[in-house]
């Protein structure tokens, strides 16, 4: 730390209760009072380096012959400032220092401790020494921190534009070119280097300084002054990443309810072995909605966990509707960052839900206003179940969101208070595009079919229209071909389209394979034996085999759909003959997607139309 020595006289004053008296010898002819201390003192040393004291003494009237009082309670540094000063107008040995350096300099132009009175006055000398200051790291904090005690009058003498000036030039450049002390830095001398094999010494190299040296020092300052700060780094051309780190880290000090966990039971804190006293809610409040209006504009700067805990802290704290409303949006524009656990945001308004439905439905509105543009043709009519996995693994934000609300979804559905409006509104949000395979969306109208057995079997009908049974995986489409809770319309649904997917299947596999047996040459042209296409030649056979046992079954499928599609009793005699003995529970698909899709429609003919023109024999 910095510091400078004034005066060559030893110490003269010494303190009795609340005076300070001089022991020179001569009688105190002047009195200075400063709020509670009073200064026993002689004209002659402080008319001859102040011009406010000067004034005061001749201004002073004195009617009952006591001696020159002067009351000195404005002046900016208290007594502890005046102590100094008035052993620096003696000749008394003092060291200014970065933590009285600004009290001083503040006195001093208060008292008019200028050059006319007297060369070397305090101004000049305490103006030399801040500029030494505002060349160190560690002084710079310092005194700004202490500017907080004389704000209005270092505001005017401009010390804390300074300060900040000269932290944001070294918060911007590399403390690795200069000699500062850094935060976190070893300051220690390096130890003696170890001697090696052919007699070359090596000395350990310091430690390399990251992006965040500054971060824990700035933290100590006041909310205006680190706002400040903040402005000014960003004016000066920082990273957005770094600013958001900072906000981050000064966010997490001051506000505990940044540091609990997402679950309901976890009440744990991050450095709960710190002495910071927690401020009270208006303090808290006022200090998130400012971090709130620093945070970067940049998509992808701050990260989404810590924007859904500061939006979960802010519903806490009844932050102001547009400081949630600007969180929401942040949110919303990098949703497809998010966790499930982030988004589990517990309800703090007058609605039964356990959970915040209505703000996440307002985080993925944003998102979809961000992402409306980016549309995708839509999924065709009858894939297979390994083209809808190649599909997913291409992960768009779009398709990661519409996964992340799937989870969501399974999560609120066993929550009895959850209306059915309200849980299709949410899912119906997802494009169909978006949702490779139906796994997901399955899994949350079971959950919610499971834990609301009361609705009606419309109200079921309408809630299964949000998934498409073409894209459910085979274990999805197993589990719901059994599930005695889903519509009986839905169920040959998904008979129906398992059935198309398979005899697609096939039908690709005998083309690729008379492909293959047809570019094979005959065994009698050459004389090379055939024992590749030979060995393709029997499977095909028995491929077609039980492609003719598959067509049975499904003319008899035909037929019993025709007598059994109106009534669930009739259902478990079908379900029984097809060999479904076992009832479903639940399922718990990894991935998770939409779509409506009308249900096929059986003719007097025995065809089963699919929409668009087709017609399954």
């Amino acid at each position: 730390m910095a510091c400078m020595k004034l005066g060559s006289k030893p110490e003269s004053f010494h303190r009795e209760g609340q005076t300070w008296l001089c022991t020179t010898g001569l009688p105190s002819d002047v009195t200075i009072e400063v709020r509670e201390m009073s200064f026993n003192l002689h004209k002659f040393p402080l008319l001859s380096r102040s011009g406010l004291i000067e004034r005061l003494i001749e201004e002073f009237v004195n009617e009952d012959g006591s001696g020159c009082v002067l009351n000195l309670n404005d002046l900016p540094g208290g007594a502890k400032a005046f102590e100094l000063i008035t052993k620096f107008c003696y000749g008394v040995k003092i060291e200014l220092t970065a933590f009285n350096i600004v009290g001083i300099r503040c006195a001093a132009e208060y008292l008019l401790m200028n050059e006319n009175y007297g060369e070397g006055n305090l101004i000049a000398q305490a103006e030399a020494f801040l500029n030494e200051v505002f060349g160190n790291w560690v002084d710079s904090i310092k005194a700004l921190e202490t500017c907080e005690e004389v704000l209005p009058y270092a505001e005017e003498l401009h010390i804390v534009s300074r300060c900040i000036d000269s932290l944001a030039i070294k918060a911007c450049a590399d403390p690795s070119l200069f000699n500062w002390p850094v935060s976190g830095q070893n300051n220690t001398q390096s130890p003696a280097g170890k001697v090696l094999w052919n007699g070359i010494s090596a000395v350990t190299k310091p430690k390399a300084t990251g992006d965040d040296w500054w971060f824990e020092d700035v933290s100590f300052l006041s909310l205006p002054l680190y706002k400040r700060v903040i402005l000014a780094v960003e004016s000066r051309g920082m990273k957005p990443e770094s600013i958001a780190a900072a906000l981050i880290y000064y966010a997490k000090r001051y506000l505990p309810l940044m540091n609990r966990q997402a679950s309901f039971n976890d009440t744990s804190h991050v450095n709960s072995g710190t002495t910071i006293p927690t401020p009270s809610e208006a303090d808290q409040r006022a200090l998130l909605e400012e971090i709130v209006g620093l945070l970067p504009n940049k998509k992808g700067v701050t990260c989404t966990k810590f924007l859904l805990r500061l939006l979960r802290t802010a519903m806490v704290l009844q932050a102001s509707p547009s400081c949630r409303e600007s969180l929401e949006k942040k949110v919303g524009a990098q949703m497809d960052q998010a966790a499930l656990v982030d988004l589990l945001i517990p309800n703090m308004g007058f609605t039964e839900t356990l959970y915040d439905i209505d703000c996440v439905q307002r985080i993925l509105d944003h998102f979809m206003v961000v992402y409306q543009g980016a549309a995708v043709p839509s999924s065709p009519c009858i894939v297979e179940e390994g083209q809808l996995l190649s599909q997913a693994d291409a992960l768009t934000p779009m398709t990661m969101v519409a996964t992340l609300v799937d989870g969501f979804l399974a999560e609120v559905a066993p929550d009895v208070n959850l209306k059915l409006p309200k849980f299709e509104a949410l899912a119906a949000v997802i494009p169909d595009y978006a949702r490779p395979i139906d796994d997901g969306i399955y899994h949350a109208i079971d959950v919610y079919l499971k834990a609301h057995h009361w609705i009606t079997d419309t109200e079921r009908e309408h809630l299964c229209r949000l998934m498409n049974c073409q894209k459910l995986s085979l274990e999805a489409s197993t589990h719901a071909a059994q599930n005695e809770r889903l519509p009986l319309r839905v169920i040959v649904q998904v008979l129906f389209f398992e059935q198309l997917r398979l005899r697609t299947s096939i039908s690709g596999w005998f083309f690729v394979s008379d492909n293959l047996d047809n570019s094979q040459n005959p065994s009698g042209a050459f004389g090379f034996p055939k024992t590749d296409a030979q060995e393709r030649v029997v499977v095909a056979n028995d491929m077609r085999e039980r492609v003719h046992e598959l067509e049975k079954d499904c003319s008899s499928m035909k037929q019993e759909l025709q007598k059994l599609v109106k009534t669930k009793r009739s259902w478990k005699i079908f379900s029984k003959r097809l060999g479904f003995k076992q009832k479903a529970e639940c399922c718990n698909p990894k991935d998770r997607k939409s779509c409506d899709v009308k249900a096929p429609t059986p003719s007097a003919n025995g065809h089963l139309y699919l929409g668009h023109g087709q017609v399954a024999h």
